[in-house]
């Protein structure tokens, strides 16, 4: 049964007094902004899908006000969820702020099954109202607007074709070992088709690496070599695997299904690296990135070239953020492969005014969204000052245009959004996401930009009350 809250505990709140303990200004601020019930509701309501009567029946669960406190605490103080069960069961000041007593704090286990039940959707819900709280308290006024670009890495290993391949032929080799158990009951099948070929799919990525290494012309023979016996060893697995497939189809326990969900999942993938390195390494094609596989477990991951320095390749997810005056990300938006900035502006634009009321006096992006439409679509809008700085040649007028005071303001409102970034990235976790999956990545995103705005809001509160 799901439950709201805890009761207050009058001993809880007798030593407290005792002792004196007062909450960190910020975080007492932060602790105000999450009483706020439509905050409540909207995590209740994910919450309240788990089960189809976990309203009413069922034993009592994690109340919903310590679950969302404490995956506050958990991406305001970025622990893992390990760290954060044993930081608020070990400090009052936190157990107050997660509403908890003297009640033992949720195991990490059952914090991960919360964040889980939470959707994207709801987040994104959140941190509007959130964005509500701060225009309320006039923390913001969006009067401005800034726009940019940055990638979240998805936590994977470096991707090469042969580790690919063979982490798919360990997959399905330890799939095919749960099934043998399953199907021999009913089918029978040959010895062969359980074969488990991880060693020698690890023994020849091993020699493919130790070849890449050198640069002479044996090494690069040795490495084909190398690689078209490991493409037959993965393409064995394969076919292995759609044998055992065909034979669990005819099945309906629970063990069967689940591993014919497994079954389904990567034999496709393991086709495409084993596709994509024959057309690279036999055929030697140059495989555009959209048709690339870089991570079995994380296929969503995209191939990104922006060009940084140091970096010139990274793999993760394109993020697109609005932050607005006051230091108030407004919104994120999760892109597709690494599309152009300019198609970034006119949204941004748009979920401005709609979340306003009124378009920003002053909108801004980078050199890479300048486009004479989207300054075309902020002018129609009513934005007053558009700071679009145009790439690469520019006429006589085009310079004055740029010279202007009101211009050069706005590209150092716009430089901000750099810090923006770089915080939300050392503080808040959005170097690198630690869940799983598309989904996964969607809400690690929105926490860190959430556990962002309540930061900001938190500290302008406290400098406005001092």
């Amino acid at each position: 049964m799901l439950l709201d809250r805890y009761e207050p505990d009058p001993k809880f709140w007798a030593i407290i007094k005792l002792l004196a303990i007062q909450m960190e200004p910020e975080l007492g601020q932060i602790d105000k902004i999450l009483d706020d019930d439509e905050l409540f509701q909207l995590i209740k309501g994910d919450l309240a899908q788990r089960h189809t009567h976990t309203l009413e029946t069922g034993r009592n669960s994690t109340p919903v006000e310590a679950g969302l406190r404490m995956l506050a605490v958990k991406r305001l103080y970025q622990f893992t969820y390990r760290e954060t069960e044993w930081h608020v069961g070990d400090s009052l000041v936190l157990r107050w702020f997660c509403r908890l007593y003297f009640n033992a704090a949720p195991d990490h286990t059952t914090l991960n099954r919360l964040a889980l039940d939470i959707r994207p959707e709801t987040l994104r819900a959140f941190n509007e109202r959130v964005t509500a709280i701060a225009t309320e308290l006039k923390v913001t006024r969006g009067r401005k607007l800034r726009t940019d670009g940055t990638v979240v890495e998805t936590n994977i290993a470096y991707p090469r074709d042969s580790k690919l391949m063979a982490d798919g032929v360990r997959v399905l080799s330890r799939t095919l070992k749960q099934a043998q158990v399953v199907v021999q009951e009913t089918t029978r099948l040959a010895a062969q088709t359980f074969r488990d070929r991880t060693r020698s799919a690890r023994n020849q990525a091993r020699q493919i690496a130790n070849y890449a290494r050198r640069r002479s012309k044996i090494a690069k023979a040795g490495m084909k070599k190398a690689y078209r016996r490991l493409v037959k060893v993965a393409q064995a697995s394969v076919q292995q695997a759609q044998t055992v497939l065909e034979a669990l189809q005819t099945q309906s326990t629970q063990a069967a299904t689940r591993i014919i969900g497994v079954l389904e999942t990567f034999i496709p993938r393991v086709e495409q690296a084993v596709n994509q390195t024959v057309r690279r390494v036999f055929q030697e094609e140059s495989v555009p990135a959209q048709e690339k596989i870089v991570s079995l477990f994380e296929p969503h991951t995209a191939v990104i070239r922006r060009g940084k320095a140091g970096k010139e390749t990274e793999f993760g997810r394109k993020i697109w953020l609005d932050e607005v005056d006051g230091g108030i990300v407004t919104r994120w938006q999760l892109l597709e492969g690494n599309p152009s900035d300019t198609e970034q502006w006119k949204p941004a634009i748009d979920h401005h005014i709609e979340r306003f009321g009124k378009p920003p006096n002053l909108a801004s992006g980078d050199r890479g969204v300048y486009s004479p439409g989207n300054e075309t679509h902020a002018r129609k809008k009513g934005v007053k000052q558009v700071v679009l700085p145009k790439p690469g040649y520019k006429s006589e007028a085009r310079r004055k245009h740029e010279a202007q005071a009101w211009f050069k303001r706005g590209r150092r409102f716009q430089s901000g959004v750099e810090g923006r970034i770089s915080v939300c990235k050392r503080k808040h976790g959005l170097a690198r996401c630690l869940d799983h999956g598309e989904d996964g990545l969607d809400k690690w995103v929105g926490w860190g930009f959430i556990a962002n705005n309540l930061t900001v809001l938190g500290r302008t509160l406290v400098a406005k009350v001092s």
